[in-house]
């Protein structure tokens, strides 16, 4: 991997990613007022979660049309976010963060400098080189001393609200450790309290050897659809060797992510037949908080689920779901794995 960092007319960074020797001199021409953020973060003492609030973002581009891409690359007086005229995979500071300055950061990954195409449509070689930059950036922020814990996330489909339809996913380093992931490491503590064994990995033990809900294994990952998923299609993704971030995958791990990773995406858009239109999702990684004491104990894995339930149906959060967090799905998890056997490539 070759890595190549510039910055864009605002002073934010900018970050390129190659298989190999590129140029990248080209200079940002956009006259751009230096980049400020008004993210404030307030606390919900009933929940103990984090709320982050950004009115900056109110003015973020929105659904601009395709020859006004702000993520393609710069083609003659037509400028954008990235000042070459080509690209591999791009990363950038956020225009309109979330977190930012000591309160975090928020970075965009651009997957490829080709409009049309989806993350499912890339090369194993550039997938590759994508999971090169996610370790980077991971490895990167955690040495910010505002940030406690690294997401790497793409969303993808207006059904799931993305307003740039450019394929590109998002990295959030977040300056608190997040609901999701303080729940998890809290059973996790009770559970190796009360058993003295890892929750993670009896559950990724137990989900192999039932192998109902298992979609696809290979010696290094497996992937399952969980006893107690929350969405109509969820797979985890899980290295067959506990590690806590990204930093920690080894070689072969590495090596096999790719065709493991587009084939998952590959049968999601076929779940629901030809005529559907490409499946909405979100995929993101979860990662240890970089300061817990008991980090090892966390295990890297990805979450992959779509909202869609049905070729002409999606599932809304509606009000169990929404007010009281009580998840209720309409399909069985032994059913979305074998669906997701069924439209396995040939």
């Amino acid at each position: 991997m070759r890595k190549t960092t510039t910055l864009l007319a605002d002073g934010r960074e900018l970050i390129y990613y190659d298989v190999d020797e590129a140029d990248h001199s080209a200079v940002d021409r956009r006259p751009l007022p230096k980049t400020t953020s008004s993210s404030e973060i307030r606390h919900n003492a009933l929940l103990g979660e984090h709320v982050g609030y950004a009115a900056h973002r109110q003015s973020r581009t929105y659904h601009p049309p395709a020859d006004q891409c702000p993520l393609c690359p710069t083609s003659g007086d037509r400028l954008s976010e990235i000042p070459d005229d080509s690209y591999q995979v791009a990363v950038f500071e956020n225009r309109f963060p979330s977190f930012g300055g000591d309160r975090g950061r928020c970075e965009v990954v651009c997957f490829t400098s080709d409009h049309e195409v989806s993350f499912a449509g890339l090369t194993e070689e550039r997938a590759a080189l994508v999971l090169s930059a996610w370790t980077d950036r991971t490895d990167e922020l955690s040495r910010l001393p505002g940030v406690r814990q690294v997401y790497c996330f793409e969303n993808r489909g207006a059904e799931i609200g993305v307003t740039l339809a450019h394929p590109h996913g998002q990295i959030y380093g977040y300056p608190f450790v997040t609901p999701v992931t303080e729940r998890m490491m809290a059973a996790v503590a009770e559970h190796r309290r009360r058993t003295g064994g890892n929750l993670f990995d009896e559950q990724v033990a137990a989900e192999r050897a039932d192998g109902s809900r298992v979609v696809l294994q290979t010696p290094h990952w497996i992937a399952f659809v969980p006893y107690a998923a929350r969405w109509p299609y969820e797979v985890h993704l899980y290295p067959a060797r506990r590690v806590p971030d990204l930093r920690d995958l080894d070689e072969a791990e590495r090596a096999e992510f790719p065709g493991v990773y587009l084939e998952l995406l590959r049968r999601f858009d076929r779940l629901f037949g030809p005529d559907a239109g490409p499946t909405p999702y979100i995929s993101g990684w979860h990662q240890a908080p970089f300061d817990a004491a008991d980090r090892s104990e966390f295990a890297l894995h990805l979450e992959l689920f779509t909202i869609r339930r049905s070729a002409d149906k999606l599932k809304f959060l509606a009000g169990s779901e929404s007010g009281m967090g009580a998840f209720v799905s309409d399909v069985l998890p032994e059913a979305a794995a074998a669906r997701l056997r069924e439209v396995a490539s040939e």
